[in-house]
């Protein structure tokens, strides 16, 4: 890795002699970009055609109260487009140039911890600890990227993810704690955990969840067969911990399926009733139960990769985990 670099720790794609540099991540063909709900093909202006692309890993954690979801939106924003926004300011490219993409489209008020993104510069860097300074300096407070890292020309933040974890807390007394109000659904009928833990259970393996799924708010169709790897119910003291593990979610998936599990934990129908509502693969059907549960009780914990996704490409920088500061100790002029 080279030493010259410039703002921000940027690395010029240029030789000494002005010609482009060869590189196995260059690029002339269209590059795949997200446009609303799809994923669209978008031929590079002329000003980037035949650069080199350097694609990089966002690890980012947000509180999502005031926010209207991750996907791209002006108004009212979107943590995508806050994101991007910063993005824009550092790398000086404009956001068809970016290619940035998210892991999981979380929903209006729903939080993360392990949101995954990734996005796309025809400039290498030859440090990252500088651009993730500058990037959470520009972020507000309730967005932060955790981990910045160089990524594979295939990795791909949303298509190469194996699975997704989610949590969803309810806090189970009389009183709800004020200073969990944000993060946490509060139910004040006593819940039997143990009836919502063999509900749980037959969530899991491969299930066509079209019952679970509210309608999507634009014309993709989803494919509905899904697996669930896990689905824990976790007592720790008045708050209980919902941890579902699935190779993906559809819209609203994980609270329809959490809304039905609190109505069995209240006992007002029987565990019995999961495979039932499955089988249907009609959203009514879970409508005459349950409606969906609040988005605040919800959060991305992580996105889990094959290791071979997760590698790092040569000619790269080490990997930022953001930098410490520290003060240098006073010395006394005595002798």
């Amino acid at each position: 890795m080279g030493s010259g670099g410039g703002a921000l720790g940027l690395l010029s794609p240029l030789f000494a002699n002005g010609h482009l540099s060869s590189s196995s991540n260059s690029t002339s063909l269209p590059l795949p970009v997200e446009d609303g709900n799809h994923l669209a093909m978008v031929k590079p202006s002329s000003s980037v055609v035949n650069l080199p692309h350097y694609k990089w890993r966002l690890l980012i954690a947000y509180d999502g109260t005031r926010y209207a979801g991750w996907q791209f939106q002006v108004s009212p924003p979107t943590i995508q487009c806050v994101v991007e926004k910063a993005l824009i300011q550092i790398t000086k490219l404009e956001r068809e140039c970016l290619h940035f993409v998210g892991a999981s489209r979380t929903d209006t008020g729903v939080h993360a911890w392990g949101q995954v993104a990734h996005f796309i510069t025809p400039f290498n860097y030859d440090s990252l600890e500088t651009i993730h300074a500058a990037l959470n300096g520009l972020l507000p407070s309730d967005i932060k990227v955790r981990e910045i890292s160089a990524a594979t020309p295939e990795f791909h933040a949303r298509f190469s993810a194996k699975s997704k974890v989610y949590h969803y807390k309810i806090y189970n007394d009389t009183i709800m704690d004020p200073f969990q109000r944000h993060y946490v659904y509060h139910s004040v009928y006593k819940l039997n955990t143990t009836a919502m833990r063999e509900a749980a259970k037959m969530f899991i393996g491969k299930h066509d969840f079209s019952a679970f799924v509210n309608a999507s708010r634009n014309d993709r169709v989803p494919d509905p067969v899904k697996t669930i790897f896990r689905f824990d119910v976790i007592e720790m003291g008045p708050l209980i911990q919902l941890e579902v593990e699935g190779s993906g979610f559809l819209y609203r998936q994980v609270r329809n399926m959490v809304a039905l599990l609190i109505q069995i934990g209240k006992e007002a129908i029987p565990t019995e009733i999961v495979p039932k509502i499955l089988a249907t693969l009609d959203r009514r059907e879970l409508a005459k139960y349950a409606l969906s549960a609040p988005p605040h009780g919800l959060c991305l914990v992580s996105v889990k990769y094959n290791q071979e996704h997760l590698l790092l490409p040569s000619d790269c920088p080490t990997t930022s985990f953001g930098r410490h500061h520290t003060i240098t100790k006073w010395k006394s002029q005595r002798q």
